[in-house]
């Protein structure tokens, strides 16, 4: 490697930052998400997610779905700069019905945030996010939001949030009130109270800051000496009796800094952004299998990446698929023939670009942590590896049985062509499964679509109909277990033929049974021992 080169990837791997925010739905993820690009200069007003007056939308919501509806439906991205970091946000759906793109962008985030509401504490939803952070063990901030209304005790929302997780906490920033309502934040490792003020443009602004330390004599002026005192005596608690901060032990997931803030005014949440970009950690090393087994280290001269999520239509005029590929090492440029390894073949990566949400800049270079967007003919898949040479395959990126299942009806048969187009581009999006009655017939009048949430349903038909002109309707399947099956044909047809079961074939021609209720695919796996059976396509 070049000396220019090792210092040009040892430089740009200090300064990125990959991150995914987590959070149950309505802590308020997309608003923090907006704020911090509002500090990041990277938008100057931030859009409101719920305000009927609202005139603008949030910037992670840019799929018109989202945007009718006030929710996430899909994984952002988002790069911006602040104070000298290269930061990738990678914003995801916080509906649990959209958990597959969730834990796809987990994969491709070097650390995550936490977001936890301050009257609820851990959710059903953080709670399982939380375990897929945990699993990989991957550095986790925690933001308490909403600190702007009245709460749950903080001491008391740490000591469950400890329990209930299993982690220890280690507050940075702590909540200061003055008469019961949230004035600001103290910082523990720089030792500086941060007092907002609440201006006239309801957080789509940044809030001004008045910065002094813990015992300032005009602190006790503007708090009074009641409110001081608790402070300084909260503070001298946390000195004493709290979870020192431990470096190893957050690396590993075992510890995480916690921050207050409330993110619709925007209090508390630029002390968060300074103090999270320097400790969250840079690109890490990967394991790769493959005949080039081992490790990936962000500094190797070699580019390596993989392919994380592919969104067709984000500019529906033009009918475009992209693929995001997060870089896990050397130095990418626009143009570069690179292998892909799952076909073998050496393919162009074109037209590369990074985004906020649905905008886009074309890039000439990128760096490990960053994410870029490729064009894609229909080429790449979710889960491929890309290589300048080696034969590499990065692990990790989960894949998942549907749920749910449903005959889709094409209300207006002429547009069976826009139907198949729009499904075959969904199926690749991860978004959707098509499957087949038969395994030869791949045209059925009325193909079966499973999902992992039924919100995903709703998603499917609206895309169907507004991105590809396709109106169409669905018919429920009650059967909801579904299991790939590997063996003789003749055995696979004489099990499907009982009760409650049903052959059926995915989009590559691979066989699979439904099963109606758990019972029956108990029986027929403690009984058959002639054919294998898979909860994933093997």
């Amino acid at each position: 490697m070049s000396v220019d080169l090792e210092s040009q990837l040892q430089d740009a791997v200090k300064t990125r930052r990959t991150f995914a925010i987590i959070s149950h739905p309505d802590a308020g993820k997309t608003t923090l998400t907006e704020k911090l690009l509002l500090y990041g200069g990277a938008i100057h007003l931030a859009g409101s997610v719920k305000s009927r007056r609202a005139a603008r939308h949030a910037t992670s919501d840019w799929m018109k779905l989202e945007q009718e509806r006030g929710i996430s439906v899909t994984s952002s991205v988002m790069q911006f700069m602040y104070e000298g970091y290269h930061i990738n946000l990678l914003d995801t759906p916080g509906h649990e019905d959209f958990s597959e793109d969730t834990y796809r962008t987990l994969v491709a985030a070097d650390s995550a945030v936490m977001l936890l509401d301050n009257r609820k504490g851990v959710e059903d939803r953080t709670r399982q996010l939380f375990a897929v952070c945990k699993r990989r063990r991957m550095p986790i901030f925690t933001f308490v939001n909403k600190c702007d209304r009245v709460g749950e005790d903080p001491l008391k929302l740490l000591s469950d949030v400890e329990a209930d997780l299993e982690i220890a906490c280690h507050p940075i920033t702590w909540p200061i009130h003055k008469d019961g309502a949230f004035v600001g934040v103290y910082d523990r490792r720089q030792k500086q109270v941060h007092l907002f003020e609440r201006g006239e443009h309801h957080g789509a602004t940044r809030a001004t800051v008045a910065i002094s330390s813990l015992h300032d004599a005009e602190l006790r002026e503007v708090l009074g000496a009641e409110s001081q005192e608790k402070l300084i005596q909260d503070i001298s608690l946390l000195d004493a009796a709290g979870h020192p901060f431990d470096e190893q032990a957050f690396i590993t997931g075992e510890l995480s800094p916690v921050f207050f803030g409330s993110a619709l005014t925007n209090f508390g949440v630029e002390p968060f952004l300074r103090e999270f970009l320097e400790l969250a950690p840079p690109p890490a090393p990967r394991e790769v299998t493959g005949i080039a087994a081992g490790i990936v280290n962000p500094t190797d001269e070699q580019f390596t990446g993989f392919v994380f999520k592919i969104q067709a239509n984000m500019d529906p005029k033009h009918r475009d698929r992209v693929a995001f590929v997060r870089i896990a090492s050397g130095r990418f440029e626009a143009g570069m023939q690179v292998k892909h390894v799952r076909t073998g073949k050496m393919i162009r990566l074109a037209s590369p670009q990074q985004f906020m949400a649905r905008e886009r800049t074309a890039v000439e270079e990128a760096w490990p942590g960053d994410v870029i967007g490729v064009m894609d003919r229909g080429n790449l898949r979710i889960g491929d590896s890309l290589s300048e040479t080696n034969d590499i395959e990065f692990s990790g990126i989960p894949r998942f049985a549907p749920e749910h299942f449903a005959r889709i009806v094409l209300l207006d048969p002429m547009k069976r062509k826009q139907l198949d187009a729009g499904l075959r581009q969904l199926t690749e999006e991860g978004a959707a499964q098509v499957f087949f009655t038969s395994g030869t017939d791949t045209v059925s009048p009325t193909p079966i679509v499973g999902a992992v949430g039924e919100l995903q349903f709703d998603v499917m038909l609206h895309r169907l109909e507004h991105e590809y002109g396709a109106l169409c309707k669905l018919e429920r399947i009650a059967a909801r277990y579904p299991r790939w099956v590997v063996g003789p044909m003749r055995e696979i047809e004489r099990i499907a033929r009982d009760r409650g079961r049903m052959l059926l074939w995915d989009a590559k021609g691979s066989p699979l049974i439904l099963f109606e209720d758990a019972w029956g695919l108990r029986w027929a796996l403690e009984r058959e021992k002639d054919v294998a059976f898979h909860e994933v396509a093997p």
